[in-house]
């Protein structure tokens, strides 16, 4: 029996979208693994503290590439374009690695980390020299974000999956050889093993887009109805990148107001381990704004990409409060995590306040996704850039008032993303 249009195209969605959630899901495995193998190393509250702070600078610096991944899909249309896209791609990348050089090498380092974000001295010398290991980071996650585009533009999906796959194998293989068979300190071993992942991921995708590539030059311009100028690539690229920026920013700021509520390092410690655990069951919804730009264009899968939306949010955010709420979450920290009691005390609550955020992210990723496909990519960024004064005000608020400090940082984001959904909805027009 024939199908009804509305469950076959919800089936054309989740097909399209599963290999896409599952390399987000793949990525998000990532953390809690290498936090796992650190716990069980010498000083493990110090290096988990400073492991968070390496990944969060790290994320920051790497901001202007993340995006390449929606600019790739919406724009590579085509040989000429294609090659506009890979000269852009090159250019910032060179920035970024200039900026890594210059965060991890010269007294910047000191200036943002200790005077900037107030973390204390042992944990700002312990997360050094991971930002030395880590200086290519953003130039490989560049690369193999720009060609993963390529290959959502033309469907094939897949290949996004598979190279997941092998940055997770290569990474956590990494990070628990290390951890067993080495004396590294728990920083150092994490960083090596986050960027043999990244790496060994960059140059699978580089090897899988090839074929994909020769269809498209030999197709030459066809499909194409433009043809991009490289200022045209940035005048798209330029809000999303701003975007990614102010959106890392967070981090590095709710880690300065959690150095200075009460019990810093015990809640710079447990705080990656919250954010693990929220990137895992928001990795589903991280999956949908490059869905919504190749799909939401026809007309007949826009409403149907709007309800896979919805659900998607409402099954992630019903998966964690299942996680949270029953005896998961705490055998999760005693025996996987490897958290002391006194550690999990500060997870917990954090967790249970941010139960909303998976729905939350998949809103969020379907207005973004419109206004992308659109090419309004400007709304983007000021809807973030409300975001970050909104958690910032809530952050300081929390360090005036001496509150919880995971617990406030599960707030601040809950309350901030709610205010920049009520703004993106207002400029994104689904009908």
């Amino acid at each position: 029996m024939a199908l009804p249009s509305s469950v076959f195209t919800q089936r054309q969605i989740l097909l399209f979208w599963l290999p896409l959630a599952a390399s987000w899901a793949l990525m998000s495995a990532e953390g809690p693994i290498l936090q796992a193998a650190i716990a069980r190393l010498p000083e493990m509250q110090t290096q988990i503290a400073a492991f968070g702070i390496v990944t969060s600078l790290e994320i920051t610096i790497e901001s202007p590439v993340i995006m390449l991944l929606a600019t790739s899909t919406a724009l590579a249309t085509g040989w000429r374009n294609y090659q506009t896209l890979r000269r852009f791609m090159i250019w910032l990348n060179t920035l970024v690695t200039l900026e890594a050089i210059l965060v991890a090498f010269t007294p910047l380092y000191g200036i943002i980390v200790q005077r900037i974000m107030g973390i204390p001295a042992e944990i700002a010398a312990a997360a050094r020299p991971g930002m030395m290991i880590m200086t290519f980071w953003s130039a490989a996650i560049g690369l193999r974000r720009f060609q993963q585009g390529v290959l959502i533009r033309h469907g094939q999906t897949r290949w996004v999956g598979y190279g997941t796959s092998v940055r997770l194998f290569s990474s956590a293989g990494t990070g628990i050889t290390l951890a067993i068979w080495t004396r590294l300190p728990g920083v150092h071993a994490g960083s090596i093993a986050l960027m043999a992942g990244v790496v060994a991921e960059a140059s699978f995708i580089a090897y899988a887009v090839r074929p994909t590539l020769r269809r498209i030059k030999a197709g030459g311009e066809s499909g194409s109805a433009d043809k991009l100028s490289f200022w045209d690539v940035v005048q798209y690229h330029a809000p999303l990148a701003a975007t990614s920026l102010l959106t890392l920013l967070a981090q590095p700021m709710i880690s300065a107001g959690l150095a200075r509520m009460p019990y810093p390092e015990e809640n710079l410690a447990a705080w990656p381990i919250i954010w693990g655990l929220l990137f895992l069951f928001r990795s589903p919804a991280y999956a949908l704004p490059e869905a919504v730009i190749a799909l939401a264009s026809e007309r007949r899968l826009r409403q149907s990409m709007r309800i896979f939306c919805w659900r998607v949010g409402a099954s992630t955010s019903a998966a964690l409060g299942l996680f949270t709420v029953t005896p998961l979450l705490a055998l999760y920290l005693r025996y996987f995590a490897g958290l002391p009691e006194r550690l999990a005390r500060f997870v917990i609550p954090g967790m249970a306040l941010a139960l909303a955020i998976p729905l939350i992210n998949a809103i969020h990723s379907w207005f973004r996704g419109l206004l992308m496909a659109g090419r309004r990519t400007g709304f983007i960024y000021w809807g973030m850039g409300i975001n970050l004064i909104v958690t910032g005000l809530l952050i300081f608020a929390g360090v005036l008032i001496g509150a919880p400090g995971a617990a406030t940082a599960a707030v601040a984001l809950t309350v901030s993303f709610l205010v920049e959904i009520y703004y993106l909805r207002s400029k994104a027009s689904p009908e």
